[in-house]
């Protein structure tokens, strides 16, 4: 029997929002440029205060993949922690907007933190300041995931930088035992380098445990699986797995399945802002295996939905993507 979705994503809930400054602006309210920042509730309520946020839509690594998927037709499903409050309505809204469903019970409006949110700050030079409050959004429990959405999916996509607390990494477990177990299958993105030091023995039991596929790029599968060169770091991943994905920026992609690497080349592209590139490739490529595609044309949809991303600012595509890979031959 077929199932309902055909990818459901569990990640950060984040709001982007966007705005442009000048320099004083930064000066004055104590925003180091060009790089991102954690901040804490009080820093945050502070600095949502003072800009003019001129766009407002729902982001998060998972997310982005979700809204990908569902722009391209996809049925698919998010879970995600939000607050009653007015950035927990933007991010509902607008993910559901794009077409995902998106059913996560909001924190009460009476919670101490707030939904979360990524302030960008763009300068008249084009450099982006990120200030990052996590808020609510890294406090999934094992309560949040539905075992009646969990059964009825396809694909499970887990976002590596949600894995931070126990108990997000207990509702991840959860989460894929209940999707196997009703025949599903289960993909993670290993998300940042970071976060697999701070947790690498943890990845490691739910990779070779639960996991059919892995999404990393070059960096992360070489701190994950260290090899002395990158085919070393793939070949040491993918015995865990069914399926290993690694992106390798203009490089393309590389895919170990069944004791074979396939490369995947990537067009040249103008690069504008990376945010968003390895979402969208997931996108592609997970679109790509909802459709019963072969996994050198999932992977090259990876790379055409990615190359979109980096070609403008934000991690939403302005293009069409289906008319993209038909241009491509897909």
């Amino acid at each position: 029997m077929s199932k309902a979705y055909k990818v459901v994503g569990i990640g950060n809930a984040i709001v982007d929002v966007f705005a442009k400054c000048d320099d004083t602006f930064l000066t004055d309210n104590g925003v180091e440029k060009g790089i991102m920042q954690l901040i804490d509730t009080a820093r945050a309520a502070d600095l949502y205060g003072a800009m003019a946020a001129e766009t407002e839509i729902s982001g998060g690594s998972a997310a982005n993949t979700i809204a990908g998927l569902s722009m391209l037709g996809v049925k698919s499903a998010f879970v995600g922690k939000v607050k009653d409050d007015q950035l927990g309505s933007v991010f509902a809204h607008d993910i559901r907007a794009q077409g995902a469903e998106f059913n996560t019970p909001m924190v009460d409006a009476g919670h101490q933190d707030e939904t979360g949110r990524s302030m960008i700050l763009v300068s008249p030079d084009g450099e982006r300041s990120m200030n990052t409050y996590l808020g609510v959004a890294n406090q999934l429990a094992v309560s949040d995931i539905d075992p009646k959405l969990m059964a009825n999916t396809d694909w499970l996509y887990l976002e590596g930088y949600l894995f931070d607390r126990p108990e997000s990494q207990a509702a991840f477990i959860h989460a894929v035992e209940l999707c196997n177990f009703s025949g599903g299958q289960s993909s993670i993105s290993l998300s940042d380098p970071f976060c697999v030091d701070r947790h690498r023995d943890a990845f490691h039991d739910l990779i070779a445990n639960h996991i059919n596929m892995l999404f990393c790029n070059e960096h992360e599968v070489s701190a994950m699986y260290s090899g002395e060169t990158l085919m070393e770091s793939i070949i040491n991943g993918a015995q865990y797995v069914d399926t290993l994905v690694c992106t390798a920026g203009g490089d393309g992609a590389y895919i170990a399945h069944g004791g074979k690497i396939t490369h995947v080349e990537t067009n040249a592209v103008n690069m504008v802002d990376a945010t968003g590139a390895g979402d969208l490739f997931a996108a592609g490529f997970l679109a790509g295996i909802s459709q019963n595609k072969s996994l050198d044309i999932c992977g090259k949809m990876g790379c055409i939905a990615a190359g979109e991303i980096i070609s403008h600012m934000g991690a939403r595509p302005e293009e069409n993507l289906q008319k993209l890979f038909a241009a491509n031959g897909l």
